[in-house]
Order: C-alpha cells, then sequence, then structure tokens
C-alpha cells in the first residue's frame, strides 16, 4: 500500500491529513489525553520501515549497529542504533526478524538517506537492502484494554518481544503498548477492527507516549548530536559492550567505562511549543544541551525529552533559544 493510499484510506476514517502538518483525529492535547487514560489505536505515520534480507545479512547488522544482533531471536526485538565513526547517533531503531530477514523500525525522515549511505558498507557481502515502507503499515496499540483490542482484531498478544501472524508481525513495546508491523493486504481490515475497540488517535498522541516511556528517536534535527548513553540507550538494550567493532565503537566505548559523560536524558515541560533539534540554555549564553522530541501534553502545553548536562538540569531554569520557559525538568529515574 503506498503511503498515499494510506493516508487516504486514514482521512476517509476521520482523520486530518494535511500538507506539512501531524495527522490527528481530533486536537492534539485531546488526543494525548486519550493516549494517557484510554485504549488507543494509532497510525505511526512517523515511522518507517528498511528491510535486511540475504545470507550476511546478520552479520552486516551485527558488524554496524550498537546491539548485539546475533543474540536476537526469531521472536524477539531489541533497541539498536547506528553510529557514526565518532559514536554519534546516525538513527535508532526498533530491530525484530521476518522469518530469514530483518526489518528495522526508524524515523521516517531518515529512511531515504539511511538506506543510501548504508549500502555504503555492503561491498561484497550478501545483503540487501529494501525501503518497507509501502509494503508494512505501521499502527501502534496502547492502552489499559490493549491486549482486548488486539485479540479482537484476530491479532497475537506476545507476553515478551514479537508474535508472527497471517498479515503481519506484532511487537511488544512494554505493557500493554505495542506496534502492528501490517502487510498492506492486511492493513485496513485490521485497523477497523482495532477502532472497533480502540480510539484512533493521531502520531503526535504516540511520540507523548514515547516521551512518557523515556524512549527518544534520532531524526533528521537531531541526527549526529549525541552518544547512546546521553539517550540512555544502553539502559533499554540497545547497545552490548561485549560484542565486537562498529562504528564508533570505541567512543561509545570510553563513554561507559570512563564514567565521564555528564549529559543524560531528561524529560521537560513548556507551555509553549518547543522544537526537536532546538538548543536549552541554563543562562542567556550558557548553552546546556539540546532538545531531542517533543509532543503535546495531556495537562495543556508541551512535553520533551532532552539531552541536558546533569547540573544544568539540577538548577532548573531552562529556556530554549526561540525563548520557551520549561517549568518542570525531571531526571529520568532508571538512568
Amino acid at each position: 500500500m503506498s503511503k498515499t493510499s494510506w493516508l487516504e484510506f486514514l482521512a476517509n476514517a476521520g482523520a486530518r491529513v494535511e500538507e506539512g502538518a501531524p495527522l490527528v483525529f481530533g486536537s492534539e492535547t485531546d488526543e494525548s489525553r486519550l493516549a494517557r487514560d484510554a485504549t488507543i489505536v494509532s497510525p505511526l505515520t512517523h515511522l518507517s520501515v528498511v528491510g535486511f534480507s540475504r545470507d550476511d545479512a546478520k552479520t552486516y547488522l551485527h558488524s554496524l549497529f550498537t546491539s548485539d544482533v546475533e543474540s536476537l531471536g526469531a521472536n524477539a526485538s531489541q533497541y539498536s542504533a547506528w553510529c557514526s565513526p565518532k559514536g554519534r547517533m546516525l538513527a535508532n531503531f526498533i530491530l525484530y526478524r521476518d522469518q530469514g530477514a530483518y526489518r528495522a523500525l526508524l524515523s521516517a525522515d531518515l529512511l531515504a538517506r539511511s538506506i543510501k549511505r548504508l549500502r555504503m558498507y555492503v561491498l561484497r557481502s550478501k545483503v540487501e537492502l529494501s525501503d518497507e515502507s509501502d509494503a508494512i503499515v505501521l499502527v501502534g496499540v496502547s492502552g489499559p484494554d490493549a491486549p482486548e483490542a488486539l485479540r479482537a482484531a484476530a491479532l497475537p498478544v506476545p507476553s515478551t518481544g514479537t508474535a508472527k501472524f497471517d498479515g503481519g508481525t506484532l511487537i511488544r513495546l512494554e505493557d500493554r503498548r505495542y506496534i502492528a508491523a501490517l502487510e498492506e493486504i492486511a492493513a485496513e481490515e485490521v485497523w477497523k477492527k482495532l477502532a472497533g475497540k480502540a480510539t484512533p488517535v493521531g502520531s503526535s498522541a504516540w511520540r507523548w507516549l514515547d516521551i512518557r516511556a523515556g524512549i527518544p528517536w534520532i531524526t533528521e534535527a537531531t541526527e549526529e548530536k549525541f552518544v547512546p548513553q546521553m539517550l540512555g540507550f544502553e539502559k533499554i538494550g540497545g547497545v552490548s559492550f561485549t560484542k565486537g567493532c562498529y562504528p564508533g565503537q570505541e567512543v561509545v566505548a570510553r563513554s561507559q567505562y570512563l564514567g565521564r559523560l555528564k549529559r543524560h536524558l531528561t524529560r521537560l515541560h513548556s507551555e509553549t511549543p518547543a522544537r526537536a533539534g532546538e538548543a536549552v540554555f541554563s543562562a542567556p549564553e550558557a548553552a546546556c544541551g539540546t532538545l531531542v522530541c517533543v509532543a503535546p501534553s495531556p495537562e495543556g502545553g508541551f512535553d520533551a525529552l532532552g539531552v541536558l548536562l546533569d547540573e544544568a538540569a539540577q538548577a532548573g531554569g531552562i529556556r530554549s533559544e526561540s525563548g520557551q520557559v520549561f517549568d518542570s525538568v525531571e531526571a529520568l529515574p532508571w538512568l
């Protein structure tokens, strides 16, 4: 299913689809409130899929990505990242296996450039990269009755990892939150069944769920700005320190073992809009970090994840370069 066809289907199902604007079914604040309190279904139009196939796909990915791809089981998924030689993240992924191939979810605005640059590493390896965005439709389901909504749509409910079904793969992210990677032939019918049990919301509401969970996504605005530990990626299984070399591995390892990392992921709130990639300041001339992702908050205003100097996060008084004041700054407890 082409992106245009999927968007047309969603528009007919009640979504507002406008060029350059987030896809929504209602107001973004109301949808974030629904994502917090209710069972929702969301088209994940902000994410895309790249496929890796043929004999050397596992070896190829293991040599490039930060996670232990060789340990990725048939019914498992893992967070992973691809870094520059300087250890800065070029993209991050949810990686899973699809029979003999691998598929990786990443920010849609990085898809084309990532495929182009990753192909430079193929050399003589027997591996094929493919844009799977038309073949695979991504739909998120979350909330207290998410398992029941999945069962009503005849989808599996994995307690861990992934579950393959006739028409796609179900990926469990955390308790009561899932991504369905649907083959195009199944997408419309599955959406209709899910929407009968869960309230449709736009992708901004899903991004807010990621912010609440402390899951950051690298986008074009934040490409090459962070080493993985700044985003707490080692805490969610996205970095292996026992595997072999990969681009940027020495920098990532030094950041871990020398204990000199002074910037970490932080959750912030502002009453006015801000944007990913924007610098933040603890004083007019003292830059102290960068915003990673932003979404409308259920409480009004905007919630964000940002990488901040630890001392600045503790002191508060954070402002963005465009003048937003962050009245709430909190460390993520697991980081």
